[in-house]
């Protein structure tokens, strides 16, 4: 991958990628800090080549293996609030590193961040996209998300890039004092869920953001 692709050339362009951040703002994205790393970020590379016209549209695109590239404004939706929610950015773990773009966006704002992923071709593709970038306080697991990562935990902030059909429990009991857990949630209709556990007395509170659209969390894994 040579630094032309990198900075992009047409839709792919720099000047393609403000319009993007444009539309952003628009929506109502107002973290700076999100949106700078948005800017700079190629998310043309996070797809197949073909794709690479359509990569700086607000929309989720295919990844291969039926799942998706999320869509930029829900990217930056969950990272603002993952930011504004946690009290801290030190362990934080993501369920569904898929293409790695919302890992890559994450990436800057935690000390470490583990991601796991259920479908092994694509978290190495992911893994060669967050090398090329110089992304290195990322660690990858091919493992069911359902289970989270215990041994890694507890964690200040969860985000699932995945919806389960009711929030996990073991997710929650993988929360540090003060944690936030960021999913989706539902089946045909889904609901962003946000989930904190109370720093003082750890009281589980949630609440529903918004309507979303993901891909299913689904159990096992694939080689």
């Amino acid at each position: 991958m040579n630094d032309l692709y990198l900075r992009g050339v047409g839709m792919t362009s720099r000047r393609t990628r403000e319009r993007l951040i444009e539309r952003l703002v628009e929506k109502g994205i107002d973290n700076i800090r999100v949106l700078e790393v948005m800017r700079a970020l190629p998310r043309h590379i996070f797809v197949d080549e073909a794709m690479a016209h359509r990569a700086y549209e607000d929309t989720a695109l295919p990844i291969g293996h039926g799942q998706t590239l999320s869509q930029p404004y829900i990217v930056a939706r969950m990272t603002e609030l993952l930011l504004e929610s946690a009290t801290s950015m030190e362990r934080v773990l993501e369920i569904g590193t898929g293409s790695g773009y919302q890992t890559a966006v994450l990436s800057p704002f935690c000390r470490t961040l583990y991601s796991v992923e259920r479908i092994a071709p694509l978290q190495d593709k992911a893994r060669q996209r967050l090398k090329t970038l110089g992304v290195n306080n990322v660690i990858l697991k091919h493992a069911d998300g359902n289970w989270g990562w215990p041994a890694r935990g507890p964690f200040n902030a969860i985000l699932s890039a995945a919806a389960p059909h009711e929030i996990p429990q073991q997710l929650i009991d993988q929360l540090a004092p003060g944690g936030v857990l960021l999913t989706p949630v539902g089946g045909d209709e889904q609901s962003l869920a946000r989930v904190i556990r109370d720093a003082e007395t750890d009281e589980i509170v949630i609440d529903q953001i918004e309507p979303v659209k993901f891909v299913p969390l689904l159990g096992g894994v694939i080689q």
